[in-house]
């Protein structure tokens, strides 16, 4: 297949893991590389939809492989020598006992980017224990600060570990490894670990604590909850309302479309009160009746929309941020490209069904043979 996108040339084995990794490999087909899903002939443990109805697997086949018999670890070698990138997101070792790690790797390709997909990272005392998203964000120190003051800790789905500190790490990681070995020939390992990720994220986060603004205290720093002019109120028709008046001309701008004097903002004191003049000024009309009176305007307060409803957004659908693709509803690729537009390809498979096709595509010797021995199944 031709495709477009920036990564146009580029090749990359994917090793098939859960969440972040899957995530990482759909956005670098998105962008244009030609990825092969290496998958277990019965699928994986943990699944979050039908396999040929998963938006994370969109745009790749999927080739199911015995890893455990010597013939299945041979075929990886044989892609691993034409590959510019491999990914994997097993636990520390896994590929090592497989024998298919980065030494084994590497000397097959010098120039191969080994991308390494884990919570904890290749080492550290928690390096060898399970975890998810919450669990990494939790000891990263990101999840403490998350929800209002006298709240639980309010965690944002699996998207700040997974796939902020995951899945878009490992991706920016082995892209500028890639430079790196087209430069010199000398490819490497890139250990990407959600915990050092999403440490990373909280740059802004530690610049405010340190510099005294904020004491990392849940709900109380400025993006946090704590500014009443930073925060989400609820509606007569029980929807929401997102207000981000941070600077004073677009707060001026909402006070002026809410038609309420609103106490001082910059009397901290007044906080309260000006909290609940915006509860109850927000409470007194509809989502749709807010949205129309402040749509257009500069006074940063957008409807709080539901997922099934963004895709049907104007903004979202005057730009195509989502789209419909062989019957799926998905997010659009991002980002955009002047040059080298990137655009949506095969639909997502199930293990298997692409395995004879695309190992013939990678120039692997022998399918037949393959999948007549059962290292390689044809779904």
């Amino acid at each position: 297949m031709t495709r477009s996108g920036p990564l146009s040339g580029v090749r990359v084995v994917e090793i098939v893991g859960i969440g972040p990794g899957p995530f990482a490999a759909m956005m670098l087909a998105d962008l244009g590389a030609d990825v092969i899903r290496i998958d277990r002939a019965n699928g994986q443990a943990i699944a979050v939809s039908q396999p040929d109805k998963d938006v994370l697997a969109r745009g790749r086949p999927n080739v199911a492989l015995d890893l455990k018999s010597e013939r299945g670890v041979d075929v990886v070698l044989q892609l691993v020598e034409k590959a510019d990138i491999l990914i994997e997101g097993f636990r520390p070792g896994v590929m090592e006992r497989l024998g298919l790690g980065p030494e084994v790797c590497l000397a097959r390709n010098p120039q191969l980017i080994f991308g390494r997909m884990t919570g904890w990272g290749q080492d550290g005392p928690l390096a060898h224990t399970a975890g998810h998203d919450i669990n990494y964000i939790s000891v990263a120190g990101a999840l403490d600060g998350l929800g209002h003051a006298g709240d639980a800790p309010a965690f944002p789905q699996n998207l700040l570990g997974d796939f902020g500190g995951g899945a878009l790490y490992l991706v920016s990681g082995v892209l500028a490894a890639l430079t790196h070995a087209r430069a010199t020939g000398e490819g490497q390992v890139v250990d990407c670990a959600i915990t050092d990720g999403v440490a990373h994220l909280l740059a802004m986060s530690l610049t405010i604590q340190q510099t005294g603004a904020w004491d990392g205290s849940r709900g109380t720093g400025l993006l946090s909850g704590g500014a009443p002019f930073y925060d989400v109120y609820e509606t007569s028709d029980g929807r929401w309302m997102s207000v981000g008046g941070l600077e004073p001309q677009f707060y001026a701008a909402m006070e002026k479309l809410l038609d309420v004097e609103l106490p001082d903002r910059n009397d901290l004191t007044q906080w309260p009160a000006l909290r609940e003049t915006l509860r109850a000024t927000f409470a007194q009309r509809t989502q749709a009746e807010w949205t129309e009176i402040f749509d257009g305007s500069d006074a940063c307060v957008a409807p709080v929309v539901p997922l099934t409803e963004a895709y049907e957004q104007p903004h979202n659908k005057a730009r195509g941020t989502y789209v419909e693709h062989h019957g799926l509803v998905q997010p659009a690729p991002a980002p955009r490209f002047s040059a080298t537009p990137a655009a949506l390809t095969t639909p997502p498979s199930r293990p298997g069904a692409d395995t004879r096709e695309a190992l013939a595509a990678w120039g692997v010797d022998d399918v037949e043979t393959l999948i007549e021995d059962g290292v390689a199944v044809q779904s």
